[in-house]
């Protein structure tokens, strides 16, 4: 079966190019917009306390509501394609990115703030020299769980037409062709594993500053 897979994609290397860079590419665009909305969101929440409850009450929300789902929800609104998909996996990758931000600034002692201060550090220093790299691990960490289910979760994309790798696996199922489904299942586990190792090193070297 893997052999006739892999025949498969021989054949038909285009066609697999496309689907792996589609894949990729919507994985990474989710990644990149939920870090950069929520990375400074969980900083503002760490800093100010009013703003925890309604905010990570809201994205927490979003954690029981079913990829499958927000891509129904979104249909009407946004239409087919790339478009509903990247932001259902957006809202995807939202909660763990913010929350072990959130927990990672939470986590630094206030007499390390205190310290770094009475040296004459300013706000703005304070956070890239001292906050971050303290902050660094758990918000990798949290880059990290988001990577995997969204790797995971974008093969639900080819439902609405966004293409990438569920396509062999929804076609795959609807033909009980199974080659043509591990076409696109192992690629899927081979992209998250490999996103996986190469955070967990990055979470890994980050934790280098804790022991110093």
């Amino acid at each position: 079966m893997v052999a006739e897979a892999y025949r498969y994609i021989t054949e038909n290397r285009e066609r697999f190019g496309e689907a792996v860079q589609t894949h990729v590419t919507i994985s990474l665009y989710a990644l990149l917009i939920a870090a950069a909305i929520c990375i400074p969101l969980g900083v503002l929440c760490a800093k100010y306390s009013r703003l925890t409850a309604p905010v990570m009450g809201l994205f927490n929300s979003l954690r029981v509501i079913p990829s499958l789902a927000v891509l129904v929800i979104l249909l009407p609104i946004l239409g087919t394609g790339f478009t509903p998909a990247l932001a259902a996996l957006t809202l995807l990758a939202c909660p763990p990115i913010l929350i072990n931000t959130y927990l990672g600034f939470r986590k630094v002692e206030p007499s390390v703030r205190e310290a770094a201060s009475a040296m004459g550090m300013g706000a703005g220093r304070l956070l890239r020299r001292v906050e971050l790299p303290l902050a660094a691990p758990l918000m990798i960490s949290g880059l990290k769980t988001a990577a995997v289910e969204v790797v995971a979760s974008a093969t639900l994309a080819a439902f609405i037409g966004g293409g990438g790798l569920g396509t062999f696996i929804i076609n795959g199922l609807g033909l009980y062709n199974f080659p043509m489904l591990l076409v696109g299942a192992l690629p899927v586990a081979a992209l998250a594993v490999l996103m996986e190792l190469v955070l967990s090193g990055l979470e890994r070297y980050a934790s280098r500053f804790q022991r110093i």
